[in-house]
């Protein structure tokens, strides 16, 4: 039971993991001092393609968020099949292409000042980036088999019922009167 709970709420889970693992690891990443609004404000301020982390967690949180709120517009038939496997899919494409793009400047360049503690963290910020993008397009695509196959057996059970109610005479129980006196 708790497996299939897991599974139908794989999207929701996903986007809560995909919204919290990358700000951690970017926060992991600056050193402990650095952690305030203020320094943050100058992250933005001072921002570079080439060095700045900040906008990986953020692109992680608007594909989240864009995702999620796909999720929740759209009823059965609109995630078999359109906007929810579709917005999904370009959305972690993009988000791919961005952060691939990403990680080849920052880790072209070199830089002597930074730890191998520093370094590692921010690799693992790119791969948790990129895989979770992947598995955003994983539990779309497995969301929407899930739901065909609802539809495939909903409209089967249509037709059997509509089969049995319309194209099969009724069976009336005679029952001979002197029994239905008594």
């Amino acid at each position: 039971m708790l497996v299939s709970l897991l599974l139908f709420s794989a999207p929701v889970l996903l986007a809560i993991a995909d919204t919290l693992l990358p700000s951690a690891l970017l926060s992991a990443s600056l050193s402990p001092s650095s952690l305030s609004l203020s320094t943050l404000s100058s992250h933005f301020n001072d921002y570079d393609f080439r060095y700045s982390l900040v906008d990986i967690p953020l692109i992680s949180i608007i594909r989240s968020a864009v995702i999620i709120c796909v999720y929740g517009l759209c009823d059965g038939p609109r995630r078999s099949r359109g906007p929810y496997l579709g917005i999904t899919t370009i959305c972690s494409v993009l988000s791919l292409i961005f952060v691939s793009l990403k990680a080849s400047y920052v880790f072209s360049v070199a830089d002597i000042d930074r730890g191998v503690y520093v370094r590692a963290m921010e690799m693992a910020l790119f791969i948790c980036s990129l895989a979770l993008a992947v598995g955003h397009i994983v539990v779309a695509y497995r969301t929407s088999c899930r739901e065909r196959k609802k539809l495939l057996v909903y409209k089967i059970d249509i037709e059997a019922v509509s089969a049995c109610k319309n194209g099969f005479p009724r069976y009336h129980l005679k029952i001979p009167k002197e029994e239905r006196a008594n």
